[in-house]
């Protein structure tokens, strides 16, 4: 498997289940199936210690999924990685549609407006009833972009770069008014 710096998170162990060492996992990917083919993965646990193991057991129970790993053969095994992420290359990720990316692909994006002045770095993406938000910062200052196609112009991946129609109020200091201090 590859290093963890080029890895995705997929999952959150939430706790152990059963007597055979599975765990409940809550999906953190909004990609259908995405554990249904799992062969191996990187388990990182809240200490930090990583783990390679393959998925041996796979089924979904009441909107979240039990898994069976190599790595535990017990509950108490299993209870040591509780809060610990599953994690897979980032090749393995299927490819999206056209103009679709993947949260990890986004967050870190220098976003700048159409005139090119930086906005800041896109650190968080919200999921909204209608859409998502992502929250833009800089210097202590927060600025949230709605994922419209009205909104964000265009992303590049390669150059980590988003260029956004900023529509008027959006930034606070549009707001302010000639005697704002």
């Amino acid at each position: 498997m590859a290093d963890t710096a080029e890895m995705i998170t997929i999952g959150m162990i939430v706790k152990p289940f059963g007597i055979r060492g599975e765990v409940r996992v809550r999906s953190l990917s909004d990609v259908p199936g995405r554990f249904a083919g799992l062969k191996a993965v990187t388990l990182v646990a809240p200490s930090g210690r990583a783990v390679v193991t393959a998925v041996n057991r796979m089924r979904e129970d009441r909107g979240s999924y039990v898994l069976g790993f190599d790595a535990f053969s017990s509950p108490e095994a299993a209870a040591a990685f509780r809060g610990g992420l599953i994690k897979i290359p980032r090749s393995e990720t299927p490819p999206l549609p056209a103009g679709q990316y993947y949260e990890f692909e986004l967050v870190g994006m220098t976003v700048v407006d159409e005139a090119g002045r930086a906005l800041g770095t896109l650190e968080e993406v919200l999921e909204t009833g209608n859409n998502h938000v992502f929250v833009i910062r800089r210097e202590g200052r927060e600025i949230l972009i709605p994922s419209t196609r009205q909104v964000v112009a265009s992303v590049d991946v390669p150059s980590r770069t988003m260029t956004v129609r900023l529509i008027k109020g959006m930034l606070d200091d549009e707001n302010r008014g000639p005697d704002a201090v």
